[in-house]
């Protein structure tokens, strides 16, 4: 199996965002070791698997709307992360 391995500022200009935004935020919250990304030979350094991104980049952009009622809506609205650490609801 081919894969594009990418270091942590390669993935970094591709979806547009900070290195260290991957690293602090991305990493272990939604890109997951052994699935998004492998440290080679067990060290620090990380490498990202690209098309394992490309495949599951918008899973976690997708949420579900609040009701008033107080339940949810089946619904999905897209949610954008901020830099900051919150959430765009749109």
């Amino acid at each position: 199996m081919d894969a594009t391995y990418l270091t942590t500022d390669e993935l970094a200009s591709r979806i547009h965002y900070d290195a260290r935004t991957i690293r602090t935020q991305l990493k272990d919250a939604v890109l997951m070791e052994g699935i998004h990304y492998i440290r080679p030979f067990g060290g620090r350094k990380l490498l990202f698997l690209w098309e394992a991104i490309q495949r599951d980049i918008g899973k976690f952009s997708v949420g579900r709307v609040p009701r008033a009622s107080g339940g949810h809506s089946r619904r999905e609205t897209l949610s954008i992360p901020m830099a900051n650490g919150g959430i765009a609801h749109g």
